[in-house]
């Protein structure tokens, strides 16, 4: 019913930029249980962590070690969440997750996207 897919990934070289994407589609009842977004990834050897999220009541909250390079948004009208990062370093290296959800974000997830950082 609800269908979270990411774009934007790549390679990129330590102090570069990228922006990832995640266009949401499904059903009203779907996309309206889509009122937390966040952002995850996954590198090798390493379990799954928040990267940025927007929790329902708007509030925007980033793992230590993003602060300050990365900025989540989203566009409601577009059914589109944004994670821009910036200063990228090779330990930003893994694979990243578009999810959500009505309470946290983790009912609905996307198939990831690569970003690879070379030093």
């Amino acid at each position: 019913q609800v269908q979270l897919v990411e774009s934007g990934g790549g390679v990129v070289q330590a102090g570069g930029s990228l922006r990832l994407s995640c266009a949401t589609s499904g059903s009203i009842f779907g996309i309206s249980r889509l009122r937390a977004m966040g952002w995850y990834r996954e590198a090798p050897g390493k379990q799954r962590e928040l990267v940025a999220e927007i929790t329902p009541g708007g509030g925007i909250n980033y793992v230590d070690s993003v602060k300050g390079r990365f900025a989540i948004s989203r566009d409601n009208a577009k059914n589109m969440v944004f994670l821009q990062m910036n200063s990228l370093k090779p330990e930003d290296t893994a694979v990243y997750y578009c999810a959500g959800g009505l309470i946290r974000p983790s009912d609905y997830w996307g198939q990831g996207t690569q970003v690879t950082v070379s030093s």
